[in-house]
């Protein structure tokens, strides 16, 4: 019988080198995270260049589907081969995207890198926590994933700032291409430092699964994007995308219970952990990364501000996302206990998001920029719960593949929430036919074309906007409240000290 991940001989006993690594991962980390946010506060720059408002989302939802797709896979195959060669590789990948990104030469040459760049970024993610597995005991890799919280802010807080920044000096090509120097310093340091563990057990790739899994995601996120992209969501088109995603979906779970290595197997739903903690990251990716795009176009577009200077409101964010996942893994690594923090994340997330819906076009930037802090530090709470539950509830041999499970569905729900939130305001601004002196087409607005109109074309704007946001953020809270259901059915579960991680099962069952 395989052992549960928290028996595992940590893979390498130097506390110093252990040290060293989680530096060098913590620096993939922000890598990966940074692409996230320097691309928010230059999207509207982007668009302004090449057109095609329609498509303001897939920028960021192509990057997400497609870590959304591979994460399990990536997941799957550190289980499999070891995990120092499947991280390198898919760092390389995510490297050569943001060279492919920073080369474009239209929307749609852009769409397609950032795909691939999303190829590397979802194994940089997930093989980041399963390392992290490998590295530290249960209650101790609580506080360690706590330490990421600091990348979170380093990358969450220069990220917009640096978007627009260099958006407005370099122009918007250079925010990809500072991932190149990144990359090559996490590369060297990881081949340097990182040991190698080879599996034990017989290397067997479920590619069918795969390819199913990755049809059924790229079914249901295009989707939640129809009414952009066929005008409706009850289009023909639209529902064949919807009835292709439902036959994926039953063609994987059939797949999945009958190869010997599935991609993820059916057997870790069999825990209620699990399986709650796969709707709670399905909900918390949707509010807590699918909306940080808009955060920016929220700022913009109702304020007038400029890239960069909407992008420093994204301090106050991620400033309660460190502090809330600091705290939280500090008093997990404590008490061991998890789903507080879960339950406290969820519920404060719905009370922001409906105080968002229901502020006007007049409110302070001092009042938003406290409920952006207060958003950020819901969001911090429960960062660290899902991938801590599910590594204890699981054996080690599956480690991987729960991480990367957990992992898809906080990736999945950012890419199927950013398609969502892009149709409601789309479809917003089309109910909106007011004529704005100056402005022909609200949808062609860029932050320049916005700071070239007259005081009582920006109010206009600013309405419009207003009136647009207000449905999202309610959708928004309505999905978290989802989220929180599923966080107090769970089980009020402790982790194992060190101590009882290293004894046997039977010296724990007499004890």
């Amino acid at each position: 019988m395989t052992p549960p991940a928290s028996l595992v001989v940590p893979l390498v006993a130097s506390h110093r080198q252990r040290l060293i690594v989680f530096c060098f991962l913590m620096a993939a980390l922000f890598m990966a995270t940074l692409d996230n946010q320097i691309v928010s506060t230059a999207l509207p720059t982007i668009v302004g260049e090449f057109g095609q408002m329609e498509r303001f989302g897939w920028v960021s939802s192509a990057f997400l589907l497609a870590t959304s797709a591979v994460m399990p896979i990536y997941g799957k195959l550190g289980d499999l081969f070891g995990r120092k060669y499947v991280m390198l590789a898919a760092i390389v990948i995510f490297t050569l995207g943001s060279l492919a990104c920073g080369f474009a030469w239209s929307m749609d040459s852009l769409i397609a890198a950032r795909v691939f760049q999303g190829l590397g970024g979802g194994g940089i993610m997930v093989s980041i926590f399963s390392i992290n597995a490998d590295l530290f005991e249960p209650r101790e890799r609580a506080k360690y994933q706590s330490y990421s919280s600091l990348m979170i802010m380093a990358s969450g807080s220069l990220g917009p700032v640096l978007g627009g920044t260099m958006s407005d000096l370099f122009g918007w090509r250079s925010i990809f291409l500072i991932n190149l120097p990144l990359g090559v310093i996490v590369i060297t340091g990881l081949v340097l430092m990182l040991p190698y563990r080879r599996p034990t057990r017989q290397p067997r790739i479920d590619y069918i699964g795969a390819a199913v899994l990755a049809a059924t995601i790229t079914c249901l996120v295009a989707f939640a994007d129809s009414r952009q992209i066929f005008g409706s969501l009850i289009a023909p088109a639209s529902l064949a995308l919807l009835a292709g995603g439902i036959v994926c979906a039953c063609l994987w779970v059939f797949v999945e219970s009958r190869v010997p290595e599935p991609i993820v197997p059916l057997k870790l739903f069999r825990d209620s952990t699990f399986s709650l903690y796969f709707i709670i990251s399905l909900c918390a990716g949707s509010v807590g990364i699918g909306l940080v795009n808009y955060y920016a176009l929220f700022l913009q577009t109702t304020t007038g501000l400029s890239p960069s200077a909407a992008g420093l409101f994204f301090i106050a964010l991620t400033g309660g996302i460190v502090t809330g996942s600091i705290s939280a893994g500090r008093l997990i690594s404590i008490t061991g206990r998890y789903k507080p923090f879960t339950v406290i994340g969820l519920a404060m997330s719905v009370v922001m998001l409906f105080c968002f819906s229901q502020i006007g076009h007049d409110v302070s930037l001092v009042m938003v920029a406290m409920i952006m802090f207060l958003q950020g530090l819901s969001v911090g709470f429960g960062q660290q719960a899902p991938i801590i539950g599910v590594q204890n509830a699981v054996p080690r041999g599956d480690v991987g593949a729960a991480s990367g499970a957990v992992a898809l569905m906080r990736m999945g729900g950012a890419s199927i929430a950013i398609s969502l939130f892009g149709a409601i305001i789309g479809t917003g601004l089309k109910a909106h036919p007011v004529e704005i002196p100056g402005l022909p087409d609200i949808e062609t607005l860029t932050p320049k074309i916005l700071a070239t109109l007259p005081e009582a074309s920006r109010q206009a704007v600013a309405a419009v906007y207003h009136d647009v946001f207000s449905p999202l953020f309610l959708v928004a809270a309505a999905i978290a409240l989802i989220g929180l259901v599923a966080a107090l059915c769970l089980k009020p579960i402790q982790l194992p000290t060190m101590q009882a991680a290293s004894q046997p099962k039977e010296e724990k069952a007499a004890a």
